[in-house]
Order: structure tokens, then sequence, then C-alpha cells
């Protein structure tokens, strides 16, 4: 099999992946801060690198996966004072709302969930370790990193220190040495969560607590570090700096980072007010249409989403739901395919695909050219042979995409009940007029059958007779 080629944000360039142990990946991604429901763009990653995760445990490798949650942080504090609760009150309901929404996605948990507020002892032996090595600084019970102590400072988002700081990107604090240094610990705010310090009551920056816990759980080196393309600059280059300086060792081998979710071409944003939850788009639409869309566009590439493109993602579900549908009542007993043969060149294109840093676009076109070979193959004679081939192959790419695992006949109503929706056509009309149908053809009044059969056509409902009786469907 070809070597596995992973984009690395660092070196701007495809590598080929070679963990710092053999055998074993060691990944980290940056998780939510949990103050509010998350929208559908801080699900790309997730879904992104749940995908990551599931082809390198196919390669073979043991991955030892973290996705954190921040649990302390300024907007979590302004909430808990909106809402005349504790912190711990409001990060343990959206940790808990976020964890519904992942059950709905149905993918894998990561290895690791923490919480920067079980890892504050860690934190602060951490800063005292920079602290005694020069690379930090107190001022005015405030603790901060000194980025020009650290010569490597701008390597991974390729920004200089210099034009930072004469550009005026960074906001001036007295007490810091220099604009560009950044918060290791600040002091707590009267009524503000703090824990006891060497350096007062406090609590910690947002980018020491993604160092500590990837430290205290993985080591000082970790093979992948993954999140958001916004996370690059500043919080990404200032772990590095912080965990480098701290060890003298190499942070993370390999940065991966996804691309941006915009809305009818435009980016997400409040003041547009285009930012769409993640719960109320699967509730409005399907969390199979969600992972689809997302994994339709290679990770690298901006996604829009539109009416027009969520259109299309259910078209396309229905399609392969139809056909696996198909193949499911087409074979007896269990389908057990080690060896697949018919789709074989298809196969080996979606690997070489995976392989070539995770290039999902390209594995979508295999799965819709198996589609049109099974359905071609049974336009005249069902094969149980290739039914099963058929289903084996959805088994394997679906098992590392996380999506075609649902009964197709449930999925195929609900999302044909979606469309529905969208031609204004109500459930209930159509069950009336399968109904007025049955009876015509009971009573051999084909003529009256056929018209109420030809006037939903030409609505788009399209209908099946079968020997569970009749089937309806939004015509693609």
């Amino acid at each position: 099999m070809d070597h596995f080629n992973l984009y690395n944000s660092l070196s701007k360039k495809k590598e080929i992946f070679e963990p710092i142990t053999p055998g074993t990946v060691k990944m980290y991604v940056c998780g939510p801060t949990v103050y509010d429901l998350l929208h559908v763009g801080n699900f790309r990653g997730l879904i992104f690198f749940n995908v990551l995760r599931n082809w390198l445990k196919h390669l073979g490798y043991s991955v030892n996966y973290v996705y954190n949650y921040t649990d302390i942080d300024d907007k979590i504090i302004k909430k808990s004072k909106e809402e005349d609760k504790l912190v711990s009150e409001i990060s343990s309901k959206f940790i808990q709302e976020f964890e519904n929404d992942f059950k709905l996605l149905k993918i894998s948990k990561a290895s690791h969930n923490p919480k920067c507020t079980d890892y504050i002892n860690d934190i602060i032996s951490f800063i005292s370790d920079l602290i005694e090595k020069k690379f930090a600084y107190v001022r005015n019970n405030n603790v901060f990193f000194s980025c020009k102590k650290f010569s490597a400072y701008g390597k991974l988002s390729g920004k200089n220190i210099e034009d930072l700081i004469s550009g005026h990107r960074i906001t001036i604090n007295q007490d810091k040495e220099n604009p560009i240094d950044f918060v290791l610990w600040k002091p707590s705010d009267h009524g503000e969560p703090g824990w006891e310090s060497p350096w007062g009551r406090g609590r910690p920056g947002w980018h020491i607590e993604c160092s500590v816990m990837a430290n205290a759980i993985l080591g000082d080196q970790i093979d992948i570090h993954g999140g958001g393309m916004d996370l690059i600059f500043p919080h990404h280059e200032n772990e590095i700096a912080q965990s480098e300086s701290k060890t003298g060792k190499k942070f993370a081998k390999y940065w991966v980072h996804n691309n941006f979710i915009k809305f009818d071409d435009q980016k997400m944003s409040k003041s547009l007010g285009n930012i769409i939850k993640a719960r109320t788009f699967m509730t409005d639409y399907n969390p199979e249409i969600l992972k689809y869309m997302i994994l339709s566009v290679h990770y690298r590439s901006s996604i829009n989403f539109s009416f027009k493109q969520i259109q299309q993602s259910i078209i396309s579900l229905i399609k392969i739901y139809t056909a696996l549908e198909q193949a499911q009542n087409t074979i007896k007993g269990e389908c057990n395919i080690s060896n697949i043969s018919y789709f074989k060149e298809e196969l080996e294109i979606v690997q070489t695909s995976f392989n070539n840093d995770i290039n999902t676009p390209i594995v979508f076109a295999q799965i819709f050219n198996v589609i049109r070979k099974f359905n071609n193959a049974f336009k005249n004679e069902k094969n149980e042979n290739i039914a099963k081939e058929f289903l084996a192959f959805f088994s394997l790419v679906g098992s590392i995409l996380s999506l075609f695992s649902e009964k197709p006949k449930k999925i195929l109503f609900e999302l044909n009940l979606i469309l529905l929706k969208e031609k204004n056509i109500s459930l209930k009309q159509i069950e009336i007029e399968i109904k007025k149908r049955d009876k015509s053809r009971k009573e051999k009044n084909y003529k009256e059958s056929d018209l109420i059969r030809d006037e939903l056509l030409g609505k788009g409902i399209e209908l099946k007779d079968t020997i569970d009786g009749t089937q309806w469907s939004v015509k693609l």
C-alpha cells in the first residue's frame, strides 16, 4: 500500500507520515470552549479528525486521541454573570449539551476528554518551570511568556515578531515587557473563580491550558496536533513556544488544520446573523447530512453551506441508501466478504485517496462510481455475490467516514420527508392520495388509479408498488 501522506501546516507541504514511536500515534485536537451550543463550524474539525483517527487505526496504528474541553474562560465567566450561576454550572451544562449533540453524530469518542480545571496543579507546575528557565516573568500577579526568548517564535504562522509589534496587532498591557508577550496566569477578579498559586489567587491563560493537558496525557512530544485554521495564530503558535521552551524538544511533529464553513459564500459571523447551531441543523435536517456535507469537501478547503448544497447532499444520500436497500434486500443470510473483487479498482482508488492527505472528495467520487456499477449490474439480474461485495465496500468505507450505517428504509423516509417539506406538500396529503389509489385499484378502476399516480408525479412524487404496499419518494 502507498505511504500515508499528510499535509503539515508547519512545513507547508505534504509529508510521509511517520510517528515518533512506531505503531503508536499521539494526537491532540483543540476542543470547544463550553459556554453555549456549538455551531456547525465547530463540528467540522470534530468530524474530520474522527476520520483521520479512523484511517490511522485502519492502517494498524494504536491511536491515543485527546479532545479537550476549555471549561474556564472569559466567555464562560461572562455567561455565568449574565445568568447568575456558578462558572462550573455553565461549563457542566454545555459539556453535557455538546455530548448530546455528539451522540447524534454516531462517531467514536476520543480516548480522553480532559477539562482544564482538572489540571490546575499541572498548569502551575508548568508555568513555574518556564519562570525558572527565564522564559516567563511575573508582573503584578500576572505571569507572561517572553516571546523574544523563544527564537523560533512565528515558525508555524510565518508571522514576524517585529511586524506584529509595529502593526499594533497586539493589545497593549502595561505589565508586559513586550506587547507580543502573552499571559500564562492572571489574577481573578472578585467573585470570579480562581486558584491559589505562587503568584497569588488567579486562573490560567487560554494558551497554557492545551500545552499542559497535551503534556500531562501524551508526554513531551506528540505526533499530530490539530484544530481549525483560526487557531494557527496565536493559539498554536503560543503552544509551540511555551511547550518547546519547557521541554527543549519539538512539541508536535505534524500540525493539521481544517478550513472554515461559509454560508451562502459569506464567512460565519454574529454580525451577519448567519451562525447556525449544529443542533438546529441536525434537527431541521439530519446528522448524516451534516457529516456528508463536511466530508464531501477536502478538509483544507472552505465549505459553502447553502440551501442548494444541502439539497444536493440529500439527493446524493438518497441515491446511496436506495442502492444499499436494494443490496440488503438481495442477499440471504450474513454478508461475510473478506475479498472485494468486483469493486477492487474503486476500492484501491479509495485507499490511495485516504493516503493522499485524507482526500475525501475523491473517495466520494468512487462511491458513486461503485453505485453506478452496482445499478448497471442489477438492471437485468440481481446478483447476490455483487450485492454482498457492494455491502462490504460500504461497510469498510463507511466505518472510516462514520457514514452509511443507518437503516436504509428509515433514513430514506426521513430524507424524502425533508424534500417533501421543501415542496410544501404534506405527508398527510400523499397518504390520502395513496389510499384513494389503493381503493381504485381494488375496484379495478385503473384509469382513476393511474390518474392519481400521474397527478402525484406532476408534483414530483413517485409511487412504487411493492409487496409491503405502495411506497412514495420525491422524484430526484
